[in-house]
């Protein structure tokens, strides 16, 4: 029986190699629970003619990951061999790693297709040795199992759909994106972070270092308009954000309630639900850093929104599917007055906020006086309530569904 190996050559099999490989991998573990053997046995018979040492390593590494429930140092191991199955597929010199990645040809288009940016390339090409001499691989093994799996599904660069950057290169490449020129500076973060002083967010290890560096990982958005064009283009950016890796809090508390006039058309709007849904399509349709995670859009409301208790259904699991969004995230906006209408046992009441506008854009004193003066404008409220009826529907739909969140205006804004 032969495998093949990592330049193409077809060898016998050795099974006392693959025994072998794995007994030095599994050095400093508590060889009390953990029998490298019996990892080596499985793998053995998995063994069939033609089988790539590439495969070979995946099988163990897989193997062993499944024996954690016996042990935690299985992990260890699993990571151990995946690890050094990457490194032998992978090149040992940094600057070698971004030239190849530079220099990409996209083989569908046969258009040069960069995946790090031309600063980065030229950073790399002036202080190279420096930069290659400070790369720690030893490194790479101190992830465990899972953590490595994660940085190779969504975080390492790929050529072709292969992963061509082990762990430290993507810390160096995200320190040098971050300092530039100040290689001082990128070093140390890259020590800081190879040591795992910290890290960063996952947009900029998405990005650093790439032709779109977007670092950020959280953006708060305001509606653009109660309007179709309005609404469009808010998706529009909520898309491009989610594209290049960024969550989104969106308010919507701005937008017309179900049943309110639209004078253009001389019709009535839907509400907030069908338009939330769209967004729920833009978050999974979009999701960031293509098909890296999903989009996260977190959708604020106040409570005094006619819509109020449709929207805390959204996320439900049972209902009509036409009424639910269950892939965005939800929170809502709370005004102290609220609070104490709950605490208090009072009444609240709900409006459209195009027949009742402004609330959204003010807070404490000014927003009590005006939520009381449409309180007490005859016709104006859509729905008055008790407060503790909202409460105990808000609560509900934590208990059934995590959502929404709580966030509180006044103590926010004072």
């Amino acid at each position: 029986m032969f495998v093949v190996k990592r330049d193409g050559r077809s060898e016998k099999v050795q099974f006392d190699k693959i025994t072998a490989r794995i007994n030095k991998l599994s050095y400093g573990l508590d060889t009390n629970f953990v029998d490298s053997a019996a990892v080596a046995q499985k793998v053995i018979s998995g063994v069939y003619q033609g089988v790539t040492t590439v495969e070979l390593d995946n099988l163990a590494a897989e193997t062993a990951a499944y024996m954690t429930v016996q042990h935690p140092d299985y992990a260890i191991l699993a990571a151990r061999i995946a690890i050094s199955n990457l490194q032998k597929e992978t090149h040992d010199k940094f600057s070698d790693v971004i030239k190849d990645l530079y220099e990409y040809i996209n083989p569908k288009t046969n258009k040069h297709s960069p995946m790090v940016s031309e600063q980065l390339l030229q950073l790399v090409q002036t202080h190279g040795d420096r930069i290659n001499a400070a790369l720690d691989y030893s490194n790479d093994f101190n992830y465990n199992y899972f953590g490595f799996k994660t940085l190779e599904r969504s975080y390492l660069l790929r050529i072709n759909r292969r992963v061509v950057e082990r762990p430290q290169h993507l810390l160096m490449r995200v320190s040098l994106g971050i300092h530039g020129e100040d290689i001082d500076a990128a070093i140390e973060t890259y020590q800081l972070m190879s040591s795992k002083f910290f890290t960063h967010a996952s947009p900029t290890l998405f990005n650093s270092g790439t032709p779109r560096p977007q670092l950020s990982s959280c953006f708060l958005i305001a509606m653009k308009d109660d309007s179709i064009e309005g609404i469009y283009d808010t998706l529009k950016v909520c898309a491009q954000i989610s594209k290049n890796a960024g969550g989104i809090g969106l308010h919507v508390s701005n937008i017309r309630a179900t049943g309110a006039y639209i004078a253009g058309t001389n019709g009535t709007s839907n509400g907030l639900v069908p338009m939330l849904r769209v967004f729920n399509n833009t978050a999974r349709y979009v999701d960031q850093g293509g098909n890296k995670r999903p989009g996260a859009f977190a959708i604020y409301l106040e409570p005094w929104h006619a819509d109020i208790f449709a929207f805390l259904d959204l996320r439900k699991n049972h209902g009509k599917e036409e009424v639910r969004a269950r892939d965005l995230f939800y929170a809502l906006w709370i005004p102290d007055l609220f609070m104490k209408r709950v605490i208090d046992g009072g009444q609240w009441s709900l409006f459209c906020p195009h027949e009742a506008p402004g609330m959204q854009e003010v807070w404490g004193d000014e927003f009590e006086a005006l939520y009381e003066k449409y309180e007490n404008t005859p016709g104006l409220p859509r729905q008055t309530i008790d407060a503790q009826k909202l409460w105990y529907a808000i609560m509900d739909a934590q208990i059934e569904t995590g959502n929404p969140f709580m966030l509180y205006k006044d103590a926010c804004n004072r």
